[in-house]
């Protein structure tokens, strides 16, 4: 536990070898076998997608560019269905932040939003519970592309292109 100067200086002897005990104790942080671990686990997970849009594209007819919404879609129902089963949750534990990719790893924080309050009811529960996550996402995206639409109005012209 990391403490300012001044919160250190306020702590009894008695904190102070407490705290140097428990420091001594604390296991090590394997950071670089951390990344590795959640780059790989993330691109697999993009890898999957990958090969699903692939799939429409071999066997259903679609093009590169049409490909994309049914993958997306197909990506939430296998994170909505694992999430479900308790899968997705035992999954994160081991990929860390690798299953955080956008898509699924939002998919799943709302799914988990869903079971944990659906004993609440569907209105107040399920969907009070969906707003709380959904919507700061959807107000800072929304946020997002207005200044970058308005930074590119601005900036472009200056550079000879059209906005």
């Amino acid at each position: 536990m990391e403490l300012s100067r001044t919160q250190r200086n306020r702590l009894t002897p008695v904190q102070r070898n407490y705290l140097r005990l428990a420091a001594r104790h604390e296991p090590r942080r394997r950071i670089a076998r951390n990344m590795l671990w959640a780059f790989g686990t993330g691109g697999g997970i993009c890898a999957i997608g990958q090969g699903i849009q692939f799939a429409f594209m071999h066997w259903a007819g679609f093009d590169q560019k049409t490909a994309g919404n049914p993958t997306v879609a197909v990506m939430i129902l296998l994170s909505i269905t694992f999430t479900c089963l308790g899968v997705y949750d035992r999954f994160a534990q081991k990929a860390g932040a690798g299953s955080a990719v956008p898509v699924t790893g939002f998919a799943n924080a709302m799914c988990s939003a869903a079971l944990e309050h659906r004993s609440e009811g569907l209105v107040l529960g399920v969907g009070g519970q969906l707003f709380k996550v959904a919507g700061p996402v959807i107000v800072f995206g929304t946020t997002a592309a207005f200044i970058f639409a308005l930074l590119r109005v601005l900036i472009m012209p200056l550079f000879g292109g059209h906005a």
